[in-house]
């Protein structure tokens, strides 16, 4: 697949086929995926794979907690504020996701099912959890860091025709997610990326997708 293509045609999956993803195409991935550019080659990042028995446990653990409405506790400050353009986009794509399942603005219920979902991950069969060290003296480069090499997985699991979806809620409750790992009380969890065959027929993995125009985003300095 060409680069501009696998950038271009990439999206968030939001719902998976039931296969299991084979063990030695994940790791082709993040094999492939550890070239990545990091500060310094300092390479901070780590990861956990999580499929199978465990990940069923964690996704009826999380949606457990979606439920029972607790105030996440990420190890990682999600943002609580935007400008008005930025909450626009956020907006936007949160009714363009709901509209390609019918759900309607006074919904509740339907509402409350499609954020269950997201909690339970999609039911995607494969979680990797990107995290980095607690001892890192620079949270804020080496997250950096952890995003240059989750944008390079999704672009790899997409050329071998996976599907991808960058979660924070994956981490939003963090001990719930650390109870299944190991050395997990010793890690800073930054984001859990989602991994499966992506049901091509699902209305949700189908809808218009919109990004800035290059004037919005760009200022040209001559």
């Amino acid at each position: 697949m060409e680069l501009r293509q696998a950038v271009q045609e990439r999206r968030s999956i939001r719902r998976f086929k039931p296969d299991p993803v084979p063990e030695t195409l994940v790791r082709e991935i993040l094999d492939a995926a550890r070239w990545s550019p990091s500060w310094g080659n300092t390479q901070p990042w780590e990861f956990y794979v999580i499929t199978g028995e465990p990940l069923q446990k964690f996704q009826a653990a999380n949606g457990a907690a979606f439920d029972e409405k607790g105030q996440p506790q990420p190890d990682i400050k999600m943002p609580d504020s935007w400008t008005e353009e930025l909450k626009k986009r956020y907006m936007a794509i949160g009714k363009s996701a709901l509209d390609s399942l019918g759900l309607a603005r006074d919904d509740a219920a339907g509402r409350n099912d499609h954020g269950r979902n997201m909690f339970r991950l999609f039911n995607a069969p494969c979680l990797i959890v990107a995290c980095i060290d607690k001892r890192s003296t620079s949270v804020e480069y080496a997250l950096l860091d952890v995003g240059l090499i989750s944008q390079t997985i999704c672009l790899l699991a997409h050329d071998r025709g996976l599907g991808t979806c960058l979660l924070a809620c994956a981490v939003r409750f963090p001990a719930v997610l650390k109870s299944l790992l190991p050395d997990g009380d010793d890690k800073l969890l930054a984001i859990g990326i989602i991994l499966g065959y992506p049901d091509g027929d699902a209305p949700i993995n189908r809808f218009a997708r919109e990004r800035a125009t290059l004037d919005e985003i760009v200022t040209w300095v001559k």
